[in-house]
């Protein structure tokens, strides 16, 4: 029998003892064993905060993000494998791609995102400068960095690969080395994605280990600067947050937990509407997909009192065209449970909800299954039961089978329905369905604040949805009480989570030196030549321009109004102008400003500088009026290399001034700059 391993301190250990049977979900062989005993915790807390923190360390945030398109790219090279194994743990193939290739996709997306919208520096600035001082000699700046501790990833047995990537990407992308620790029962699949991992070569040592089977003592070695992100049921985060040890050093702990999620129907979604049968639709796929082992799987259907029959029998038809059985079998749509105590638990958490709802559809104790044996494999039948007073009866707003489960629960105003909603305390996803907007705005108002994730549906948006359950790598998913209190991923949100914010105080030229951009009042530098003859590597953040000045007459502006079109009255009428509170008369336009100050900074002649692609945070803060003279102030802000394109993105400050010394433009240039390094790639 395949004994799991675990990798500490870059190297594979076999534990000796203390082993737990993992089995075959299907049919109820064992498929190994697993065990963390003779783990040494405290060494691997040690090897991750000197070997891997040193080695991310050195990395850019685009460097780490390159890493992880890497790493994606090498385990798409494997999915095969992946795919294979996955099958035992229940999963049918769309099971298998939500977890594996949802996995993969998110690391895909983090080193998109990291590339697109952080530094290529280890510093994240996180907002604006604040001015705080008078004449600007004493800026302000909220930056994040690395943490300089270890990520502890605790995750649920129910999305082994996705689970672990989708903590992963974000925490090596913020420079923090992480510790994987798998839910026992489906931990065989997450050691072979992690072996394969390790097989890339791609991830620096030190930055990744792996423990399969116990914790140990772990979580109470851990620091200030360390962090636990936790994936499971309520009562176990709960538990392991509330630890001596995690209190007293204010370790961040960042639960997700299951919650009883609901989906709303609202009283215009009447069943000759698409809306109706969108609802019905994602309540079953809910429910059958991973056999409704989801911590977003919708638990409580929430519909209007008179729709409740027709909701309940169309349904049940859906559930009943559903085949149940072996994965690896053609037409099976539903596996089993990722493992007997599962199903043990599921039935016992729907006897308890039968004490208080009506039994609708399927039989918690009995299944029909195709190419499998039901008393071997962990099957169970999807169950829909009716709550038919959810105002009085809260037992389905307390309690969760985490599998096939649904109740329906009817209500008679919005205000009812948000109520019921409400009453999940607190959850990771709810979805509303109907055409009516304003009913969707109601009730999105009366429930957001409990929510981590509102899905809202109609015929418009149903069909490139992205489904109820579907947590997304550019979304935020967690959610407030019950769910957890935490938040992952939500783009570059999730990265903060493995940083420390931080308020910087200094002079602009401190400030500029030590994020790489270039801050307002900071010293610069007089370029050796024009800025726009150097390569991309010649640029320094700092280096700055004053041009030619240029003195604004009348026959520009009507010159500019003919070639445009734009013929505002501020631009043409004298008088007109003059009653517009903010002016004195006739104005330039602000976008002659624009093309006015291109003529007077740009170098003509070819030369390193391959493309203007736009401007950012564009102002005009003073009006222009004829016989103005302007000048323009033009420095290197920001550098952001494209590694293997032949290319930087630079971003360059520009402020447009008077003859009074005024700032009467102000915006951001961003251009692509050649490499003198390396070969520009089409």
């Amino acid at each position: 029998m395949n004994q799991l391993k675990s990798y500490a301190k870059g190297q594979w250990h076999t534990a000796k003892e203390g082993f737990k049977t993992c089995n075959h979900a299907i049919n109820g062989q064992a498929i190994a064993q697993i065990s963390s005993a003779g783990l040494d915790f405290s060494g691997m807390l040690d090897y991750a905060k000197t070997t891997g923190q040193a080695a991310l360390a050195k990395m850019t945030f685009h460097e780490r993000a390159l890493m992880l398109k890497e790493l994606a790219l090498y385990l798409t090279s494997r999915k095969k494998e992946f795919y294979q194994l996955s099958a035992a743990t229940g999963a049918t193939k769309l099971d298998s791609w939500i977890d594996i290739d949802g996995g993969i996709g998110t690391l895909f997306v983090y080193s998109g995102k990291g590339r697109r919208e952080m530094p290529d520096h280890h510093i994240l600035l996180d907002g604006p400068p604040e001015h705080i001082s008078k004449n600007g000699t004493f800026l302000a700046q909220h930056i994040c960095t690395s943490l300089q501790g270890v990520a502890i990833h605790i995750n649920a047995f129910n999305f082994p690969c996705w689970g672990m990537l989708e903590k992963l990407a974000p925490s090596l992308l913020g420079g923090v080395p992480a510790i994987v620790k798998p839910a026992s029962d489906t931990a065989y699949l997450t050691e072979l994605m992690f072996q394969a991992m390790i097989d890339s070569g791609v991830l620096p040592e030190g930055s990744v280990q792996l423990i399969c089977g116990s914790t140990g003592n772990l979580l109470d070695l851990l620091t200030c600067q360390d962090v636990v992100a936790f994936t499971g049921s309520a009562a176990t985060g709960q538990y392991l947050k509330s630890r001596d040890n995690i209190t007293k050093n204010a370790v961040r702990f960042t639960m997700e937990a299951d919650s009883l999620n609901c989906s709303i129907l609202t009283p215009d979604a009447t069943p000759d509407t698409p809306e109706f049968d969108l609802y019905v639709k994602e309540v079953v796929r809910e429910m059958t997909v991973k056999a409704g082992q989801k911590c977003t799987a919708i638990r409580r259907a929430i519909v209007p009192a008179e729709l409740t029959d027709a909701v309940a029998q169309a349904i049940s038809k859906e559930l009943a065209e559903v085949t149940i059985g072996d994965p690896t079998i053609e037409g099976v749509k539903m596996g089993s449970l990722a493992s007997m105590a599962q199903q043990q638990e599921v039935r016992e958490r729907v006897a308890e909800l039968q004490q208080s709802c009506e039994l609708i559809y399927g039989d918690p104790n009995q299944v029909a299954v195709t190419g499998a044996n039901d008393e071997a494999g962990a099957f169970v039948s999807p169950i829909l039961l009716l709550n038919k007073q959810p105002l009085v009866h809260h037992q389905a707003h307390d309690i969760e089978a985490f599998g096939p489960v649904s109740t329906l629960m009817p209500y008679d105003t919005l205000a009812e329905a948000g109520q019921l909603a409400n009453l999940g305390q607190g959850s990771l996803v709810g979805s509303i369905f109907g055409q009516d907007d304003d009913a969707v705005c109601e009730l999105v108002n009366r429930t957001a604040a409990f929510h981590g994730r509102l899905m809202l549906i109609n015929r418009d948006s149903a069909g490139e949805s992205s489904g109820h359950g579907s947590p997304l790598p550019h979304l935020v998913h967690g959610g407030p009480g019950r769910a957890g209190g935490g938040e992952e991923m939500g783009g570059i949100r999730g990265v903060k989570h493995y940083m420390q914010r931080t308020a910087i105080q200094g002079s602009p030229t401190t400030l500029t030196k030590l994020t790489a951009k270039y801050m307002p009042k900071a010293a610069t530098i007089e370029p050796p030549t024009h800025p726009f003859k150097l390569h991309y590597e010649e640029l320094a953040v700092g280096q700055a321009i004053t041009t030619a000045s240029r003195e604004i007459t009348l026959g520009d502006i009507e010159a500019f109004a003919d070639l445009s079109g734009d013929h505002f009255y501020a631009h043409m009428d004298e008088d007109a102008a003059a009653r517009n509170p903010f002016f004195d008369g006739r104005v330039a336009h602000g976008y002659f400003l624009v093309s006015m100050a291109a003529g007077l900074f740009v170098y003509p002649d070819e030369g390193p500088v391959l493309a203007n692609y736009g401007l950012d945070d564009l102002r005009f803060t003073e009006p222009v009026y004829p016989g103005d003279v302007i000048t323009i102030q033009l420095t290197c802000k920001q550098k952001s290399y494209r590694r293997g394109k032949g290319y930087g993105e630079v971003r360059w400050d520009l402020q447009a001034i008077n003859q009074h010394d005024e700032v009467v433009a102000a915006y951001d240039i961003l251009t692509m700059v050649a490499s003198n390094s390396e070969p520009f790639a089409e």
